[in-house]
Parts: C-alpha cells; structure tokens; sequence
C-alpha cells in the first residue's frame, strides 16, 4: 500500500514537469559551464597573460612543499611528478573568471526573460490593519472586517515582445496589402 502511494506521488512529480524543467536547467547548465570554461581557458586568459609577460595562467602555481630541493618546476604536472605539493592559482584564477562570465550569462538571461514575460493584473494587495492577503477592488477585509479603500484593478499587460510582434504585424499587414494591390493592378 505504502509502496504505490509512493509511485503515484512520484508520478505526480513528474507529470507536473518539475522533473523535466529540472533537468533540462541541469544539462543546459552543464553545456554553458563547458562553454564558459574553454572561453576562459582559450579565448580570454591568453591575451591577458601575454599582456602581463607571456604567463600561462594555467601554470600559474607556488610550490608548497616536497619535491626536490632547489628544484625549478615549469608546469604544475613536473611538480606533481617529482612529489610537490602545489597551490594552484592560476587554475583558481580561471574558474573566478569563469563564473563571473556566467553569472553574468545568467543575469542576462533572466533580464531577457523578464522583458519576454507577460506583465500580469495584480489583483491582490494587503490589507493595512492585518496584513493578510486581500483582493485589490475589496471594500472590507474579509479576514479582520476593517473598511479599507478599494482599488483599481490595472489590466494585464502585455510584454514588450508582443507589442513589438504587434507592431510587426501591423507593417507586414500594409506591406502585403500594397503588394497585392499593385500585382492585381499589373495584371
């Protein structure tokens, strides 16, 4: 019994698209973290560290400890080799860079997002004497009975996409219009 009650609370969650929205964010995520990395590593901290004298900033590091003494190192992988323990910055250096890139990648994508959205009637408001919930054209709150100013409801409206896609809409109306009128006109 337990057993499929279990089942069909797990189904539910996937039918309500949760689970999908979930992970399409996970590999979607995954894709411009990859993305992100090989820009930095590739495209970015090259011509950066040329600017600062030829540095790898990959190679970038401070031995720690171990390895041979007196020993100069060139990479991170000789060190490791000869048995040092190093700290890695320029590696560190990387993945800020990387995730400031991102969040601003992700900063944009919400911006966009938003503007896209539908902006919708707000119908509720709160009430000033107990804070509860009410709707915006109340006269009296239903949940402490005190008169209050009842409010304008504003009309839902519409995102900048679609007036723009009005807008569109609109021209190319004309424009065929005017097109069909001079090749009927031409014939």
């Amino acid at each position: 019994m337990a057993k499929s009650k279990f089942l069909s609370e797990f189904r539910t969650f996937l039918e309500r698209g949760s689970a999908i929205d979930m992970a399409v964010g996970i590999i979607v995520g995954s894709v411009m973290t990859s993305m992100v990395n090989s820009l930095v590593k590739d495209v970015i901290m090259p011509p950066i560290g040329m600017l600062l004298g030829d540095i790898d900033f990959s190679q970038f590091f401070i031995v720690l400890s171990g390895g041979e003494p007196g020993a100069h190192y060139n990479t991170v992988a000789e060190a490791q080799a000869a048995g040092a323990a190093t700290m890695n910055i320029g590696v560190f250096l990387n993945t800020v860079v990387s995730f400031f890139i991102t969040m601003f990648a992700v900063f944009m994508l919400v911006k966009i997002m938003n503007k896209v959205r539908s902006k919708k009637a707000v119908t509720t408001r709160t009430c000033p004497y107990c804070k509860s919930t009410i709707n915006a054209e109340a006269s009296k709150c239903p949940n402490c009975c005190s008169a209050v100013t009842p409010e304008s409801v504003v009309p839902a409206q519409p995102s900048d996409l679609e007036k723009n896609l009005d807008k569109l809409t609109k021209i190319a109306k004309k424009k065929v219009s005017k097109i069909v009128k001079i090749t009927k006109g031409s014939r």
